[in-house]
């Protein structure tokens, strides 16, 4: 997975109010989940703001970042789990970082590139592909850039599906009946079938 380094400071006051002041300046209202628990076990957070000109790097892309994350000096490594874009400007108003570690699994979408000339489209078919990325699970320095598929062998009307798929050191954590690309069937294969079949 690609690197990028951002840095931040932490929030003291947190609220609507604070947030506001902080996206005029420039920065975004951020939060950083990890090992740490509050009383009743759920994850605590560590509420920081980052420059936008920073993390613009890592939410305009299709990449997947793992983020040195450098806090008033504290080093963290951690992913982006969520993000919040306003509705109308699609600017970036908040976002969630899960801290890692080079032991512990994480699970996080990979981009899929499919490879090949599918021999369905060969065949007059158009190749389709039904999803952008794959839920994976590992810890993250085993963790590809893209999960390349290999659709040479994908005939006219077939799809490959999640379960079809198999990456070396990686869990798939989308489900397997999901179906990630298919050649689909055109007018143009239909009429090149059919003038076979009359040869035939």
């Amino acid at each position: 997975m690609k690197e990028i380094n951002v840095k931040g400071q932490k929030r003291e006051t947190t609220g609507k109010k604070a947030s506001k002041q902080l996206r005029k300046e420039g920065l975004v209202p951020c939060n950083l989940y990890g090992e740490k628990k509050n009383e009743k076990g759920l994850p605590e957070a560590l509420s920081f703001a980052a420059p936008m000109t920073e993390l613009r790097k890592a939410v305009y892309t299709p990449h997947v970042y793992v983020v040195n994350l450098d806090i008033d000096g504290e080093q963290h490594l951690a992913i982006m789990k969520e993000l919040q874009f306003h509705p109308t400007t699609d600017a970036l108003l908040h976002a969630d970082f899960f801290e890692v570690n080079a032991q512990k699994d994480i699970t996080v979408g990979i981009p899929v590139k499919l490879n090949g000339l599918a021999q369905g489209v060969r065949d007059g078919g158009k190749l389709n592909l039904s999803i952008r990325k794959i839920d994976v699970k590992a810890p993250y320095k085993q963790i590809p850039e893209v999960l390349e598929i290999d659709v040479t062998n994908l005939g006219l009307g077939k799809s490959i599906k999640v379960a079809d798929l198999s990456f070396e050191g990686l869990e798939l954590a989308t489900p397997a009946q999901v179906v990630v690309c298919s050649v689909k069937e055109t007018r143009a294969s239909k009429s090149a079938a059919a003038a076979a079949e009359a040869e035939g």
